[in-house]
């Protein structure tokens, strides 16, 4: 299925379409818009300020479901798990309609439980395209998210990284940065490979 890719602005992070699969919220409402009458569900893959920032105005527009790993799910409605007081803003105070496990499915997606970032990060694969949304846990440029924030771990999060090195990924969308369409196994092992011998 095809990845629509809404670019984030400024420190906040990306946004993706994939059906009616809106992946994280962090955009103005306007950069949704087109998409509002398709979307049905929001998935949430950690519980950061930029990806949550418009959250409450994206499920009202396109009267969608909020979907978020049971881990992060505090994220929402505490300023200091979301870390939205570094941004001067406040949490969106919106409760999940639905909790994500490692091994759901939502759409044509399966969730895999990335924790390192924040203890609940996910990220969406499909196996038949072989498309992987990846939040903050891995970006394209072989870099990977930040593990000092509060619930952050260097250690699950080489095990994250680990995970998602096997598998065959080719379309790689992250939370920040430029998304690739191909190659994207190549992208994980860098970023696995630069995390190792940096964080023995």
């Amino acid at each position: 299925m095809s990845v629509e890719w809404i670019r984030g602005e400024g420190y906040y992070a990306n946004s993706y379409v994939s059906g009616g699969i809106l992946v994280d919220a962090g955009n103005y409402p306007m950069s949704y818009e087109k998409f509002k009458d398709k979307i049905d569900t929001i998935v949430i893959t950690h519980c950061h300020f930029d990806h949550i920032a418009h959250l409450k105005e994206a499920a009202q527009m396109c009267d969608a479901e909020i979907c978020i790993h049971e881990a992060d799910t505090g994220g929402l409605l505490d300023d200091s798990k979301s870390l939205s007081v570094m941004f001067s803003e406040r949490s969106p105070g919106i409760v999940p309609d639905r909790i994500l496990r490692d091994g759901d499915i939502v759409g044509n997606y399966e969730v895999i439980h990335t924790p390192g970032h924040t203890k609940g990060c996910i990220c969406l694969y499909d196996r038949g395209s072989k498309d992987l949304i990846s939040g903050d846990t891995v970006f394209t440029d072989g870099d990977f998210g930040r593990f000092d924030f509060p619930g952050g771990s260097v250690e699950a999060l080489k095990t994250s990284i680990k995970r998602l090195s096997l598998l065959d990924v080719e379309g790689l969308y992250p939370g920040h940065g430029m998304p690739v369409k191909s190659g994207g196994s190549r992208h994980i092992s860098a970023a696995l490979h630069s995390l190792e011998i940096s964080y023995l």
